[in-house]
């Protein structure tokens, strides 16, 4: 994908540590996309998830103790690709969400671009 083409897909980020969220923010531009904005609660994810537009959302499966499954459940509808980011294994997946890719904390680069890769060559939901 060439970094004009990467530029124009926009990048949801739904993750409850702004600090985190930032320095995600950070290493998707830093690959050439584009952040279109960041949640840090289910409820702000869930109004994005509504109205954004974007082509790609990386959740955060526990946002302060909420599972960030409706906030997948209306990006999916919407045709959105998604990654599951999380810091307590991906063994904690329900098993409808096991073919998304996850980005295992703490977040490396090479990391992200595999999972944008491999979100990207799916088909929308």
């Amino acid at each position: 994908m060439t970094g004009e083409a990467q530029a124009a897909r926009r990048i949801l980020i739904v993750e409850d540590e702004m600090l985190i969220a930032l320095m995600l923010q950070d290493m998707v531009a830093n690959v050439g996309f584009a952040v279109e904005g960041i949640a840090t609660s289910l409820a702000a994810g869930i109004d994005l998830a509504r109205t954004a537009n974007v082509h790609l959302a990386i959740l955060d499966i526990n946002l302060n103790g909420e599972e960030a499954y409706p906030i997948a459940d209306i990006l999916r509808a919407r045709g959105v690709r998604l990654i599951f980011s999380t810091g307590y294994g991906v063994e904690t997946l329900k098993p409808e969400y096991e073919f998304i890719p996850k980005l295992v904390k703490p977040y490396e680069q090479a990391n992200l671009v595999a999972a944008i890769q491999a979100a990207f060559a799916m088909p929308p939901a």
